[in-house]
């Protein structure tokens, strides 16, 4: 059997083309994100083809979509790599995010309804059993649906939000991994939020939004640039402190 008849007779269910390319590009993806795969480390189109059980057709295109994503330098007669993370790439999203996030929330948090609280209630004792049993798998999933039920009644701003959480996530794992004393402080920013939220307290929940947003930004920077500051983050927070 050739490798391609491989390729589509493995999964329960037969997929080509595009369909293929896009589920090896998800799984790629997600061991670099995850740092299974780290910064700088080679990336081998026949070796991961059989990894995932793929012919290479799909996986140069996988490759492709990682390259356009930023994730992986993929030079003409050079073997692709797992891109190194950028300070100022850190820096620039996170300004982003503090920014656009934080209208979101500014939005959202004037028509919070009792139903949304309950649903943020069950997000963060999620997130908090998650931790309690070290998954941060699981954890970051739920740390992010608890963000967009924060966001849940800014429609207009979704698109944007959730491309900017997809380039934050390496990142994300810089600040989470490895600091267990760090957990009660984005714990306690959470239940502030959830607080925030129960009473429609608008300036409680902006400013609670921008300083845990920023706080990320500067932790992950102390990992990969310590002697440099995020600041154009730094400057955003700043300004949307100076109105609260």
């Amino acid at each position: 059997m050739s490798e391609e008849a491989v390729a589509v007779a493995a999964p329960p269910e037969v997929k080509s083309g595009r369909r293929l390319a896009l589920d090896v590009h998800a799984a790629v993806r997600a061991m670099i994100l995850s740092g299974e795969l780290p910064p700088g480390a080679p990336l081998l189109q026949a070796e991961l083809a059989r990894s995932l059980r793929v012919s290479r057709t799909p996986m140069r295109e996988a490759f492709r979509l990682l390259q356009e994503e930023g994730l992986i330098e993929n030079k003409p007669d050079q073997r692709a790599v797992v891109r190194a993370i950028d300070p100022g790439e850190v820096d620039a999203i996170y300004t982003s995010r503090v920014m656009v996030e934080s209208v979101a929330v500014s939005l959202s948090v004037r028509t919070a309804t009792p139903a949304l609280v309950e649903r943020l209630e069950q997000s963060l004792a999620r997130m908090r059993r998650l931790a309690a049993d070290e998954d941060i798998e699981q954890w970051q999933r739920a740390h992010r649906e608890f963000h967009q039920l924060t966001v849940e009644d800014a429609p207009v701003l979704h698109d944007s939000l959730r491309g900017l959480n997809d380039r934050a996530e390496r990142f994300l794992r810089l600040a989470q991994l490895g600091r267990p004393t760090a957990w009660a402080r984005w714990d306690a920013d959470h239940e502030t939020l959830v607080e925030a939220y129960r009473n429609r307290d608008h300036d409680l929940a902006v400013r609670t939004i921008a300083q845990h947003l920023a706080r990320t930004a500067f932790t992950a920077m102390a990992d990969i640039a310590p002697c440099l500051d995020a600041s154009a983050t730094r400057a955003a927070l700043n300004l949307l402190l100076a109105h609260r």
